[in-house]
């Protein structure tokens, strides 16, 4: 396999946004894809409606709703209690009290499978794709637990899953220990788990890191994975693994073969094997099937089967509707004309730009004004579709950049309040829906966000997109 390492920058790696507050986003589609894994949400306490839901390209069985929260379902005998593995009392009162998921609670016909994120909010986003699809292969119900603030700060409480993308056969709602009001359960859980991240870098010599391992009261002993696991053995630059290497260590045959001592667990200082019941990982964000950071294809799997299915909620798209129609200036209620979205990310990506000066390194506007009008071209000539208005999103916080695109006659969102008004992880959400809504969508080449952002709009508005390049003078001419 041939792989050339300056075409793949560890810029394009970094998630966007220093990511800002407490969302409520990605949700239900009335048909969306299922395989007859579930999901099972670790979060904050909240009371949700199950909807079953139907259309597969795996054909899967049929899984029930329900309406109980603590009632049966296909993937859980009932309610949670404090323990993870222990048999203690359910606790019915989701506002005041704390749960862990436990695995009394488990069917023992039913397997699990779980991992954890630590990479920034649209990095984790694509991990969590990337274990719902592994889920998928392997038959096993993905256990989600909660975004973390990465991009925040430890003072900005996590996001629950079900607040924010959903791909669900029904959602569970448990408190997390985190977030409590100072209460936390002090019961700590032993797990054995697979430590992929030693098996595929050769700079730290420990699983990957997860501030969800602390918040979850959970004591892991790892088992470093094989290092056939790797996707291109001995390559210091790339730490990705294939779906199907992981998916064998889910089944017994290569389970057995690959097990070694494993890692006593740092709490406990207990030795145990990576559970068979719930199996869990400690890292899926560099997961791929064929090449790596492949979600920016289109014949990505991860995208095609899980991510395309995941949207907002109606609460945080009309929210973002609101921001669109005030940048615009259309009344409210009025339809919102075709724009096209830009995402521009410049902040952190300055640490990339090596000895090239700044306003050497990034694509001036003229350069992505080129790029809208392709765009633009495009989608008159095959949709027919006049898209005139343009809207910028971004992190660039130099007001003469701004003043730029103002005058280009292109819009921004307002985001002056929306911290106060809704929350730290409020901005990046808002701008996250608007970028999925363009008719077509302009992004900045190897950031996380564009990529996704693209992918949306591909999938959800049939639209066209373009990478603007960047490094260096010119880096962009076509």
């Amino acid at each position: 396999m041939q792989y050339d390492p300056d075409s793949r920058s560890s810029a394009r790696y970094k998630d966007d946004f220093p990511s800002t507050g407490s969302p409520t986003f990605l949700s239900r589609k009335r048909f969306m894809l299922i395989a007859w894994t579930a999901l099972v949400i670790v979060s904050l306490g909240c009371i949700t409606t199950f909807v079953s839901y139907t259309s597969s390209p795996f054909s899967p069985p049929q899984v029930q709703a329900v309406v109980d929260p603590f009632g049966p379902s296909t993937v859980l005998k009932g309610g949670p209690t404090l323990s993870f593995r222990g048999l203690l009392t359910p606790i019915h009162d989701i506002r005041s009290f704390l749960f862990f998921l436990v695995s009394d609670n488990l069917l023992a016909d039913v397997q699990y499978i779980t991992s954890w994120v630590s990479a920034g909010w649209t990095n984790d986003v694509m991990t969590y794709i990337n274990l719902i699809y592994l889920g998928l292969i392997t038959d096993r119900v993905a256990i989600i637990p909660e975004f973390i603030p990465s991009h925040v700060g430890g003072h900005v409480a996590p996001v629950p899953f079900e607040r924010s993308l959903t791909y669900l056969v029904f959602e569970v709602c448990w408190k997390s220990p985190f977030s409590s009001g100072g209460k936390s359960s002090t019961f700590v859980d032993d797990i054995g788990c697979w430590n992929v991240w030693e098996a595929v870098q050769y700079r730290e010599a420990y699983p990957r890191r997860s501030r969800s391992i602390n918040d979850l009261n959970l004591d892991i002993s790892f088992t470093k994975a094989p290092e056939w696991i790797k996707m291109i053995p001995n390559y210091e630059h790339d730490q990705h693994v294939t779906f199907w290497s992981l998916a064998r260590l889910a089944f017994p045959t290569t389970r057995a073969a690959s097990l070694v001592t494993p890692q006593p667990s740092p709490k406990h200082q207990v030795s145990l094997p990576p559970d068979e019941h719930l199996l869990c990982y400690d890292y899926l964000y560099y997961v791929s099937a064929h090449q790596p950071f492949e979600m920016e294809y289109d014949y990505s799997p991860a995208w095609r089967y899980v991510g395309k299915y995941m949207h907002w909620t109606p609460a945080l798209e009309n929210l973002a509707n609101d921001y669109v129609r005030r940048a615009l200036g259309v009344l409210e209620d009025a339809p919102i004309p075709p724009f096209i979205s830009i995402h521009v990310r410049h902040h952190d990506f300055q640490n990339w730009c090596g000895e090239t000066p700044i306003q050497d390194c990034f694509a001036p506007l003229p350069v992505i004004a080129r790029r809208v009008q392709e765009v633009q071209q495009e989608l008159l000539q095959t949709k027919g579709i006049k898209a005139s208005h343009v809207i910028m999103t971004s992190d660039e916080r130099d007001p003469a950049w701004w003043r730029e695109v103002s005058e280009l006659g292109w819009f921004t969102p307002d985001h002056t309040d929306t911290v106060a008004l809704y929350g730290e992880w409020y901005p990046v959400f808002i701008d996250a829906v608007i970028q999925s809504q363009g008719a077509g969508f302009v992004g900045t080449d190897r950031s996380t966000m564009s990529i996704v952002a693209a992918r949306r709009v591909e999938s959800w508005q049939n639209g066209p997109h373009k990478m603007v390049k960047w490094g260096s003078i010119g880096a962009d001419d076509h």
